[in-house]
């Protein structure tokens, strides 16, 4: 089984994504681990991304697929994969298309956790981190024993600059212009499986596992 997932920030994509990816036994691949690996590693496409991240200038689509179709060569990916954090753009699918094409692949089904904007907006500006050991808490549905303090270390909890209301409303904004043309061309090609992540994470999750198995 071969998947993309989208969904805007604050959708819950990572919970959802290491579920999917255990069920189904597939690897989840996330483009922002290919980068860093790359990065890491010192790979030649990922010294190519570095030029352009260094300068603070967004890497072409060219290099970003390319990354890409390096992780899906990779014998894990042969019997599928969940593809994470790409493609972005309809310019990226198309390119994605033509990569699996030539691999003798395609892509079975597009997950897109659709979530109202009032819920993102909540549980983003609910959330709070400790400043010391990262743990994560929320106002509202995962408060911490002490107001303001973490259960693990007594670490002071701080509201993160990304999860400020204005920046939250920004990152939503974007992505939903960036994303709408992505889910028309997805949904006119038969693919899209849309659902309503404004649930709980196991309430989603029943979600994307009984539409897959009734496509399988």
């Amino acid at each position: 089984m071969r998947l993309v997932i989208m969904g805007p920030p604050g959708a819950g994509k990572g919970t959802q994504s290491a579920m999917i990816a255990q069920r189904f036994s597939i690897p989840h691949v996330s483009t922002g681990d290919i980068f860093r690996k790359n990065l890491k590693e010192g790979t030649p496409l990922g010294m190519k991304a570095k030029e352009y991240m260094s300068k603070g200038l967004l890497v072409p689509d060219e290099t970003v697929v390319a990354i890409v179709k390096d992780r899906l060569d990779e014998k894990d990916c042969k019997k599928g994969f969940l593809l994470d954090g790409f493609p972005r753009t309809v310019a990226q699918a198309v390119a994605l298309d033509g990569v699996l094409t030539d691999m003798d692949m395609s892509i079975d089904h597009v997950l897109n956790i659709d979530v109202p904007k009032e819920v993102l907006i909540e549980r983003a500006v609910g959330r709070r981190v400790c400043k010391a050991c990262g743990a994560t808490y929320h106002v509202m549905y995962n408060s911490p024993s002490r107001e303001g303090l973490c259960d693990s270390c007594g670490g002071a909890l701080i509201q993160r600059e990304d999860d400020r209301e204005e920046t939250v409303v920004k990152r939503i904004e974007v992505y939903l212009e960036q994303t709408k043309p992505l889910i028309d061309y997805y949904s006119e090609k038969g693919l899209l499986i849309s659902m309503d992540g404004g649930q709980g994470i196991k309430e989603v999750g029943d979600q994307i596992v009984k539409a897959l198995e009734k496509r399988q």
